[in-house]
């Protein structure tokens, strides 16, 4: 009892507070980044162009196929490297924007896929109804089929949010401090990790639990209205 005490004082728990929204900014942000990244892949998977569809491929299986936290410590050791070897000067990175990028290029993959299902669950006729329009192939995927889609997608782009606040934790490995890092912090501080683990794996939890509530009440509420 004395632990938890001397551990949990108002002090820490703001200070614990603040990796809670240093965490749900990288999620939201690399959500917002993955569903741009997404949604241009997805236009790139379903093109008639030959070069954009191997672009698109290449990507999705390259980012999917690697470890996230090989993705961030690409971006974070190995960019500015590369960067000054080839223009010979120092790129010093951020680690929250490199934290950001990475886990939003990530998410873009798994976002692409999302979209690119809903977009061929959409019937053929919508397509064939923007021809008689004369409407061409792009001015169809922006006008009709992904506005369609994107509501298709809101349910499982709320699943990907939850993945995106525990990916969140991988920032912690190049110097974020994020939920994780702050309970490692404390752990040091006080030579007690177990329970500031244990705290941030409760944070995490009851996250989660709310977000996944208010999905399923989003995905009702979208089936209703069908």
């Amino acid at each position: 009892m004395e632990s938890i005490l001397k551990i949990f004082t108002l002090e820490n728990i703001l200070f614990l507070f603040e990796g809670v929204k240093i965490s749900l900014l990288i999620a939201i942000c690399s959500l917002l980044l993955g569903t741009i990244i997404g949604t241009l892949l997805a236009s790139f998977r379903i093109s008639k162009n030959v070069v954009l569809r191997i672009i698109g491929r290449v990507y999705v299986d390259l980012i999917r196929g690697t470890p996230m936290l090989l993705q961030l410590s690409f971006l974070y050791l190995g960019f500015p490297m590369v960067y000054q070897l080839i223009t010979g000067e120092y790129l010093g990175m951020d680690a929250l924007s490199v934290g950001i990028i990475g886990i939003g290029m990530n998410s873009g993959a798994y976002v692409c896929e999302l979209i690119r299902g809903a977009i061929n669950s959409i019937d053929k006729g919508q397509w064939e109804a923007g021809k008689s329009l004369g409407l061409t192939q792009n001015q169809i995927l922006m006008k009709i089929i992904l506005p369609q889609s994107f509501k298709r997608i809101i349910p499982p782009l709320a699943n990907e949010f939850i993945v995106l606040i525990k990916d969140s934790s991988l920032v912690s490995t190049i110097g974020v401090y994020d939920l994780m890092q702050s309970s490692k912090i404390l752990g040091g501080k006080y030579y007690n990790y177990f329970l500031p683990m244990i705290a941030v794996a409760m944070v995490y939890l009851v996250l989660t639990l709310v977000i996944s509530h208010f999905t399923m009440k989003l995905e009702k509420r979208l089936a209703e209205s069908d």
